[in-house]
């Protein structure tokens, strides 16, 4: 088949050409938008998931239905050791200046960036890494204490004002949620409990790895009350078959029944690996249907290539100790494991390897689904451990 026409898109939050199986959650957006902006009750929305499960294709994609519903938005992806006043300044700053174009909003969008001037002058000394574009002179007394959670309420609260005199939404879209500090979380939360007590069209949809559930309740108590959670997990299989056929059939390629069933058993129907081996069967097979021989060949080649993408560069972050931590995890298979099993196949005691499991978690590596269990974040994690670390000796490494 011709390469240059693949349909399939593997890649880090690249758009694939069939979106399946997530209707309901984007639906579920959309209608919170809309409620929020006739100023009634809704909650925030944060997408939990397994890396390779979606989510930033689909925050991305709620992103631009939102836009096009003319609701103003912002885009953050929070890497680690950022903070998030250096990451909400700058798209704030730009969500403000378009705000400040609609001649009703104009007066309020000019205060709120002057209360952004205040913002960033503030807490400048504590968050160094604070760069923005200041517009006006800051307005004394406006989200200028120095205080995050005070000022960062002030803040939000200025700048739904503006939005409700344009008639619009704002709507902070936060990937990776996951790495932002849980006492600016805290601060966050607080903003947007505000913002909903005054009835201010402001929301957060936001993504991030299974962990940040907990982070939010440990950060606020009350955040299980002002947030939905909904779990992003892999495709069902009508779904799974919907996403590599119907892109084939838009260009007269099909798959064998036996082709498709091969391809879900070895994804397990996650997003990203399916796009992987939908990408590898076209490009091996000769002619259409796609059949069983093409999937088995595209398998060799998936493996290799996410072996040396996807599961590499996580892989490749990790210290000795801790790539030893998730080997004897893997031989316990999938998971998730009681962390007492993972010591005992480490044979060291579970209070000595809280300090690795603690780093692996703020890495994104693994996360505990319940106290005393530990789970790779990262789906078909533990088959990847056994390639790159066979046979046993590992434990002595």
């Amino acid at each position: 088949m011709d390469p240059v026409l693949n349909p399939f898109a593997p890649g880090a939050g690249t758009p694939p050409p069939e979106l399946a199986g997530r209707d309901e959650l984007i639906a579920a957006v959309r209608i919170a938008l809309q409620r929020v902006q006739l100023g009634r009750p809704a909650k925030s929305l944060l997408l939990v998931g397994l890396r390779g499960v979606g989510k930033t294709v689909l925050l991305d994609r709620m992103r631009d239905d939102a836009e096009a519903a003319h609701h103003q938005t912002l885009r953050i992806e929070a890497p680690e050791n950022r903070s998030l006043p250096a990451m909400l300044a700058p798209q704030l700053r730009i969500a403000l200046l378009q705000l400040s174009l609609n001649e009703k909003a104009k007066q309020l969008a000019q205060r709120a960036l002057r209360g952004l001037a205040g913002f960033a002058g503030a807490l400048k000394v504590k968050f160094q890494d604070i760069e923005v574009g200041l517009d006006f002179e800051p307005e004394p007394g406006l989200a200028d204490n120095g205080d995050l959670e005070h000022d960062l309420q002030a803040l939000l609260e200025a700048a739904g004002a503006a939005a409700r005199a344009a008639g619009t939404t704002l709507v902070l879209f936060i990937d990776e949620l996951q790495y932002v500090a849980e006492e600016e979380l805290a601060s966050l939360i607080t903003a947007l409990h505000r913002a909903s007590q005054r009835q201010l069209p402001v929301v957060l949809v936001g993504a991030g790895l299974p962990q940040l559930r907990g982070r939010m309740g440990r950060a606020k108590s009350y955040a299980e009350r002002l947030f939905d959670f909904p779990e992003i997990g892999p495709l069902s299989p009508d779904a799974a078959r919907q996403a590599l056929v119907l892109p084939a059939r838009e260009l007269r390629v099909e798959f064998t029944s036996a082709a498709l069933d091969m391809i879900l058993h070895a994804t397990k129907g996650y997003p990203y690996f399916v796009q992987e081996w939908g990408k590898h069967a076209w490009d091996v097979a000769s002619e259409s249907p796609i059949g069983e021989s093409d999937v088995a060949a595209a398998s060799i080649v998936a493996i290799a290539a996410l072996d040396e993408s996807f599961f590499r560069v996580r892989f490749d972050r990790l210290t000795p100790a801790e790539k030893r931590y998730l080997r004897a995890m893997a031989e316990l298979g999938p998971g998730p494991h009681r962390s007492g099993d993972i010591a005992d196949n480490l044979q060291r005691k579970v209070t000595s390897l809280g300090p690795t499991r603690g780093s692996l978690i703020h890495k994104g590596m693994i996360w505990s689904p319940n106290h005393g269990d530990t789970g790779f974040t990262v789906p078909l994690f533990d088959e990847f451990m056994h390639r790159i670390m066979p046979g046993q000796d590992w434990r002595t490494a």
